[in-house]
């Protein structure tokens, strides 16, 4: 697993119960989740599926958030990503929690928009 985004959560981020809104972890997955797919991919890439989206611990406001990733799998068009997100809470006592985990597709696109072939080498 690759280290590819670090982020911390803020008030404006917070749902009605005081937890990180669900849809603001999830763009973060998808950002952090296509760092290494644009790499391989050269160019342009878009998210065509979520294919797993796991949450297992409420993300609080102050937490450190640590977005990790690995290829899960190069097709001829698509690359499908494992990514992992660590809290890191309490400053004075450190404590790591994995809270979230998904796999998301990416497809390399051209200038159209469509579908190409990833790169081979």
């Amino acid at each position: 697993m690759e280290l590819v985004m670090r982020v911390m959560p803020m008030p404006k981020d917070a749902n009605g119960n005081g937890d990180i809104f669900g849809g603001w972890i999830m763009s973060h997955v998808d950002l952090a989740g296509c760092v290494i797919p644009a790499r391989i991919a050269r160019g342009k890439i878009a998210t065509v599926a979520v294919n797993e989206f796991v949450f297992r611990s409420a993300v609080s406001v102050g937490d450190l958030l640590s977005f990790y990733a690995r290829v899960d799998k190069v097709g001829r068009t698509s690359i499908t990503m494992h990514v992992e997100v660590w809290a890191e809470r309490r400053p004075s006592d450190p404590l790591l929690v994995k809270v979230t985990e998904a796999r998301v597709t990416y497809v390399a696109i051209d200038h159209e928009g469509q579908p190409r072939p990833i790169p081979k080498d």
